[in-house]
Protein backbone atom coordinates (compact mmCIF):
# COMPACT_ATOMS: atom_id res chain seq x y z
CA UNK A 1 0.00 0.00 0.00
CA UNK A 2 1.23 3.52 -0.82
CA UNK A 3 1.25 6.55 1.84
CA UNK A 4 -0.90 9.46 0.63
CA UNK A 5 0.95 12.11 -1.34
CA UNK A 6 0.17 15.23 0.35
CA UNK A 7 1.60 17.50 -1.76
CA UNK A 8 0.16 19.94 -4.00
CA UNK A 9 -1.41 18.90 -7.25
CA UNK A 10 -3.65 19.12 -9.62
CA UNK A 11 -5.09 17.57 -12.72
CA UNK A 12 -6.51 18.68 -16.27
CA UNK A 13 -8.59 16.03 -18.10
CA UNK A 14 -9.13 16.84 -21.74
CA UNK A 15 -10.91 14.85 -24.63
CA UNK A 16 -9.18 15.69 -27.73
CA UNK A 17 -10.50 14.56 -31.74
CA UNK A 18 -7.16 13.39 -32.98
CA UNK A 19 -5.39 9.81 -32.63
CA UNK A 20 -3.31 8.72 -29.39
CA UNK A 21 -0.82 8.72 -31.87
CA UNK A 22 -0.67 12.08 -32.94
CA UNK A 23 -1.29 13.65 -29.57
CA UNK A 24 1.96 11.64 -27.91
CA UNK A 25 4.18 13.04 -31.12
CA UNK A 26 2.77 16.39 -29.91
CA UNK A 27 3.85 15.98 -26.58
CA UNK A 28 7.21 14.31 -27.95
CA UNK A 29 8.66 15.99 -30.81
CA UNK A 30 10.26 19.17 -31.45
CA UNK A 31 8.48 20.44 -34.23
CA UNK A 32 5.24 19.68 -32.92
CA UNK A 33 5.53 20.81 -28.83
CA UNK A 34 7.18 23.96 -30.00
CA UNK A 35 4.13 24.78 -31.68
CA UNK A 36 1.97 24.48 -28.49
CA UNK A 37 3.90 24.19 -25.30
CA UNK A 38 2.94 27.69 -24.26
CA UNK A 39 -0.29 29.47 -23.18
CA UNK A 40 -1.96 31.92 -25.45
CA UNK A 41 -0.30 35.27 -26.14
CA UNK A 42 2.83 33.35 -25.18
CA UNK A 43 5.40 32.17 -27.69
CA UNK A 44 8.39 29.21 -27.78
CA UNK A 45 11.52 31.52 -28.10
CA UNK A 46 13.26 29.84 -32.10
CA UNK A 47 15.69 27.15 -31.40
CA UNK A 48 15.36 27.03 -27.42
CA UNK A 49 13.32 23.80 -27.56
CA UNK A 50 15.40 20.42 -26.98
CA UNK A 51 13.73 16.73 -26.47
CA UNK A 52 15.71 13.84 -25.37
CA UNK A 53 12.69 11.97 -24.81
CA UNK A 54 14.32 9.23 -23.11
CA UNK A 55 14.14 7.55 -19.31
CA UNK A 56 17.13 10.20 -17.93
CA UNK A 57 16.82 12.51 -21.20
CA UNK A 58 16.32 16.21 -21.03
CA UNK A 59 13.89 18.76 -21.99
CA UNK A 60 14.93 22.69 -22.30
CA UNK A 61 12.86 25.28 -23.92
CA UNK A 62 12.44 29.28 -23.41
CA UNK A 63 8.71 30.86 -23.12
CA UNK A 64 8.67 34.16 -24.29
CA UNK A 65 5.92 37.51 -23.92
CA UNK A 66 6.34 39.20 -27.30
CA UNK A 67 4.29 42.20 -25.29
CA UNK A 68 7.40 42.71 -22.71
CA UNK A 69 9.94 40.55 -23.60
CA UNK A 70 9.95 38.52 -20.80
CA UNK A 71 11.21 35.13 -20.56
CA UNK A 72 10.87 31.83 -19.06
CA UNK A 73 13.10 29.26 -19.51
CA UNK A 74 11.93 25.86 -18.60
CA UNK A 75 13.76 22.35 -18.78
CA UNK A 76 13.52 18.75 -16.75
CA UNK A 77 14.14 15.41 -16.57
CA UNK A 78 12.22 12.17 -18.53
CA UNK A 79 11.47 10.00 -15.58
CA UNK A 80 8.98 7.61 -17.78
CA UNK A 81 8.38 7.08 -21.38
CA UNK A 82 6.15 4.64 -22.62
CA UNK A 83 4.74 5.19 -25.75
CA UNK A 84 2.36 6.14 -27.00
CA UNK A 85 0.54 5.92 -23.46
CA UNK A 86 2.30 7.43 -20.58
CA UNK A 87 5.04 10.44 -20.19
CA UNK A 88 5.84 11.28 -16.52
CA UNK A 89 8.81 14.12 -16.37
CA UNK A 90 10.28 16.84 -14.21
CA UNK A 91 8.72 20.76 -14.53
CA UNK A 92 10.81 23.63 -13.62
CA UNK A 93 13.48 26.39 -14.19
CA UNK A 94 16.73 24.86 -15.43
CA UNK A 95 18.71 25.76 -12.19
CA UNK A 96 15.81 23.43 -10.16
CA UNK A 97 17.20 20.27 -8.50
CA UNK A 98 15.79 17.14 -10.49
CA UNK A 99 14.51 15.94 -7.06
CA UNK A 100 12.74 19.00 -5.89
CA UNK A 101 10.78 19.87 -9.39
CA UNK A 102 7.06 19.11 -9.49
CA UNK A 103 6.60 15.88 -11.44
CA UNK A 104 4.37 15.88 -14.59
CA UNK A 105 2.48 12.62 -16.03
CA UNK A 106 0.80 12.86 -18.66
CA UNK A 107 -1.56 9.77 -19.49
CA UNK A 108 -3.23 9.22 -23.37
CA UNK A 109 -6.47 6.63 -23.58
CA UNK A 110 -6.95 5.68 -27.13
CA UNK A 111 -11.27 6.30 -27.52
CA UNK A 112 -13.40 5.79 -30.14
CA UNK A 113 -13.77 7.82 -33.47
CA UNK A 114 -9.67 8.48 -32.84
CA UNK A 115 -10.28 10.45 -30.48
CA UNK A 116 -7.91 10.70 -27.39
CA UNK A 117 -8.42 10.88 -23.48
CA UNK A 118 -5.71 13.09 -21.92
CA UNK A 119 -4.77 13.39 -18.11
CA UNK A 120 -2.66 15.97 -17.58
CA UNK A 121 -1.33 15.19 -13.22
CA UNK A 122 1.11 17.89 -11.77
CA UNK A 123 2.46 16.86 -8.70
CA UNK A 124 4.81 19.95 -6.71
CA UNK A 125 2.50 22.96 -7.20
CA UNK A 126 -0.78 24.25 -5.70
CA UNK A 127 -3.08 25.64 -8.43
CA UNK A 128 -6.50 25.26 -9.10
CA UNK A 129 -8.86 26.74 -12.39
CA UNK A 130 -9.16 30.84 -12.75
CA UNK A 131 -5.50 31.38 -10.90
CA UNK A 132 -4.05 33.32 -13.60
CA UNK A 133 -0.74 31.35 -13.18
CA UNK A 134 0.04 27.57 -13.48
CA UNK A 135 -3.16 25.45 -13.62
CA UNK A 136 -4.91 28.63 -16.59
CA UNK A 137 -1.54 28.39 -18.34
CA UNK A 138 -1.46 24.52 -18.75
CA UNK A 139 -5.18 25.03 -19.63
CA UNK A 140 -4.52 27.80 -22.33
CA UNK A 141 -1.86 25.66 -23.26
CA UNK A 142 -3.99 22.75 -24.14
CA UNK A 143 -6.77 25.10 -26.10
CA UNK A 144 -3.63 25.88 -28.11
CA UNK A 145 -2.94 21.92 -28.60
CA UNK A 146 -6.61 21.80 -29.47
CA UNK A 147 -6.10 24.01 -32.06
CA UNK A 148 -2.45 22.76 -33.53
CA UNK A 149 -4.51 19.44 -33.49
CA UNK A 150 -7.20 20.50 -35.42
CA UNK A 151 -5.13 22.23 -38.28
CA UNK A 152 -3.96 19.06 -39.44
CA UNK A 153 -0.50 18.45 -36.83
CA UNK A 154 -0.56 14.75 -38.72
Amino acid sequence: MTEPDDRPQFTITRILDAPRELVWRAWTEPEQAGAWWHPRGIDVEEGSLELDVRPGGRYRYTMVNPADGSRYPTAGVYREVHPPERLAFTWGSPEDADDAAPLITVLLRELDEERTEMLFHLVGIDAAPGDDNVYDGWASAFDVLEEHLADGAR
